[in-house]
């Protein structure tokens, strides 16, 4: 695929889109899976060619200097990419979210009336450094019946092409037409500033990525957006946690996998439950070279942790940094969440039901915890079998978006002459 600064006819790919659109539409399910499946394996027997390009980007961000965590997002290898090809397998095997009657009903007059799922037709998918999106947007999009115009980041625009060359390599060997499938092969911001407006081509936007991406999208869009979010997400630990419990769903929430959104970022901990527990507390914390930002309290008890502004309660660190913020009980803690929190992913750990309870009920977010990892909001943990981003609205869909969530409603009647 030719790279572009510019040059790209954007509207003539979302035009492509919204055609091959239709055709998708009166596809099977068995088809639509049969090109899941084949895709899967091309992408598996072409990784080569991918990795080749996913080099160019590496190398690319190397000269640029970016952070590790932003390397780590971008680097593919020979298991990533054999990752997300098991990906579309497994959503092949999920059931169609299409054409299912969600209720039905005849009226007085004979008239009958169902209310049946349907593909929202062509999704725009904004996103940045993670070259699995695509693979994950298009198996979901594909399979729920839409098309898709892809516009990933520029950090990772030879991994996006290579990707989407090899898509199509393998649906020019399947019932789904590869338009279906568009990628807009440039790094000029204008090309995304277009699909902002395409509302008689596109018919929604799906931002993934950094906070500005985001607010970039939900500001300037007229065309209607599923809104992602960020994620700074708190994990607290109650006066009654259990020290293991707390301690090894703290570590694993903030370093399995530092860069990803559903990552802890801050730890909230009781004040009584600290002064019990800080010598265990401390180890994991230098075990697991996490750099502590905390306010006083935490300061005065934490060898090494540094005093903590508002930027650090706000921050997605996306790295082995963590803000730790003492309180006296459950209510303040659920006030800092208000505060600071991004409605992504909150968690408590506590062995008293009562107030896991009021945590659950009062804390504002699309996935809340109780004794366990913020690590599980995610499309494949959840059995969704990949995701295509995790949305922090209130609004068609919330927490993360699998196959349901790419579809709307049309209510079909029958009738035989009546009139009213």
């Amino acid at each position: 695929m030719t790279l572009t600064k510019g040059n790209v006819n954007v509207e003539e790919q979302a035009i492509e889109a919204k055609k091959a659109s239709k055709k998708l539409m009166v596809l099977s399910e068995k088809e639509k899976n049969e090109a899941l499946n084949h895709l899967a394996d091309v992408l598996e027997r072409e990784y080569e060619t991918i990795l080749q390009a996913n080099e160019k980007d590496l190398e690319n961000g190397k000269e640029k200097g970016y952070s590790e965590a932003f390397m780590d997002r971008l680097s593919l290898s020979k298991e990533r990419v054999a990752d997300f090809a098991n990906g579309l397998r497994e959503v092949a095997k999920l059931e169609d979210p299409t054409g299912n009657i969600l209720t039905d009903w005849t009226l007085d007059n004979g008239l009958q009336v169902e209310k049946v799922t349907v593909p929202l037709g062509v999704i725009g998918m904004i996103y940045e450094a993670r070259p699995n999106v695509t693979v994950d947007a298009t198996g979901l999009a594909l399979k729920s019946g839409n098309a898709i115009v892809l516009k990933g980041g520029s950090s990772a625009i030879n991994s996006n092409g290579a990707i989407v060359d090899v898509i199509h390599k393998g649906l020019a060997e399947t019932k789904i037409p590869k338009e279906a499938v568009q990628f807009i092969a440039s790094t000029d911001r204008a090309a995304t500033n277009e699909l902002f407006t395409m509302k008689e081509h596109i018919d929604v936007l799906i931002p993934r990525g950094g906070g500005k991406l985001i607010q970039a999208v939900v500001e300037n869009a007229t065309v209607p957006v599923l809104e992602t979010g960020v994620g700074n997400c708190h994990i607290y630990v109650d006066k009654e946690a259990d020290a293991t419990k707390a301690i090894n769903i703290l570590v694993n929430a903030k370093t399995d996998r530092p860069a990803v959104c559903n990552a802890a970022e801050t730890l909230i901990v009781h004040e009584e439950w600290l002064e019990k527990n800080s010598e265990a507390l401390i180890e994991a914390l230098q075990r697991n070279n996490m750099n502590v930002h905390g306010d006083e309290k935490a300061v005065s008890v934490i060898p090494g942790a540094v005093p903590a502004g508002h930027e650090d309660w706000a921050n997605e660190y996306l790295s082995t940094d963590i803000a730790v913020k003492t309180v006296s009980d459950v209510n303040e803690a659920i006030g800092h969440i208000e505060t600071y929190g991004t409605k992504h992913s909150e968690a408590i750990v506590t062995e008293n039901d009562e107030t896991a309870q009021l945590f659950l009920s009062l804390v504002d977010a699309a996935a809340i915890y109780h004794n366990a990892s913020t690590r599980f909001t995610d499309g494949g943990a959840l059995g969704f079998g990949a995701e295509i981003g995790i949305s922090t609205q209130k609004l068609h869909a919330r927490g993360p978006m699998g196959l349901p969530a790419l579809t709307t409603v049309k209510f079909l009647m029958k009738g035989n002459g009546q009139i009213r």
